[in-house]
């Protein structure tokens, strides 16, 4: 699976550029926002830091496509640019993310320990957004998923994917977004600084950015970005509405994800996205 070759030297600098940046704009508005302390609501001092900070890696994938643009340089052999089908599979790969969590909290509730799923609960998780469901599901969708997917998978994946296989690159990926997520432990009000950055349930948290990352590097090999939202959009989603915290359910999670992503890299044919056809991946790359 993995070539062993060394990175492109156009691709090692398209990386060094992305990660610069993705973590230095990221990481600076998150430090703002923690410094100053309050949950980052809506009209709040804290909130606009907060969103600009997920907006990181799509500003650095967004530099770095314009860059390539200028020099006139081909997309990525790994970039898969969108197609019809992509939409089919976009939806298939949604219902999946989403039917993984709702699976592995009714198996942790099952073996004991878990706390049973319930509609009611996420009836009250809707109902707190003050601007009613729409708006809800469009800040799940914007903060994360659409904030995120064109600068990790759309971008540092394929040029990732020049020089080593496809699960070294995702949990390679994954390893850097949980480090990537850090300094939302210490931003007041945040899901992570509920969970605390040395409990059980926050190191399961960042542990569990890996497998995550793993069905979302498959969804971007199998139907590129909007496959990626899709299943980051549908992981989140779900574990809002259901209110996942405890460390059994966690775990949980982190299994099947684990399981599931592994067979589904392992079932992507080799080379099936290196033809001219995918390297003029233009929304991607």
């Amino acid at each position: 699976m993995s070539t062993g070759s060394p990175i492109p030297v156009r691709y090692r600098t398209d990386l060094i550029l992305f990660f610069a940046l993705a973590f230095g704009l990221s990481w600076a508005a998150w430090l703002i926002t923690a410094g100053i302390g309050r949950p980052p609501t809506p009209g709040s001092a804290a909130f606009l830091p907060y969103v600009f900070g997920a907006f990181g890696p799509l500003l650095a994938g967004a530099v770095v496509r314009i860059r390539r643009a200028v020099r006139k340089e081909p997309a990525p052999g790994h970039a898969i640019r969108f197609r019809p089908g992509s939409l089919l599979w976009a939806l298939a790969l949604l219902v999946l993310a989403s039917a993984i969590v709702l699976a592995s909290a009714f198996l942790a509730h099952i073996a004991g320990g878990g706390p049973a799923p319930s509609l009611d609960f996420a009836a009250t998780v809707i109902k707190q957004n003050p601007l009613g469901p729409v708006a809800f599901f469009a800040t799940m969708l914007i903060t994360g998923p659409l904030s995120e997917e064109p600068g990790w998978r759309g971008t540092a994946y394929p040029r990732m994917r020049a020089s080593a296989g496809r699960y070294r690159v995702s949990v390679l990926i994954g390893v850097i977004w949980a480090i990537w997520h850090l300094p939302l432990f210490f931003v007041t009000g945040t899901v992570q600084n509920q969970l605390g950055l040395a409990t059980p349930s926050g190191v399961l948290f960042t542990v569990s950015a890996i497998p995550m990352a793993m069905l979302v590097c498959y969804a971007y090999e199998r139907a590129g970005v909007l496959a990626a939202i899709a299943v980051h959009f549908a992981t989140n989603t779900t574990m809002v509405l259901l209110g996942v915290s405890a460390p059994v359910v966690q775990a949980m999670i982190l299994g099947i994800q684990a399981l599931v992503a592994i067979a589904l890299l392992g079932a992507v044919r080799p080379g099936r996205r290196t033809t001219p056809a995918a390297v003029v991946s233009r929304p991607q790359s």
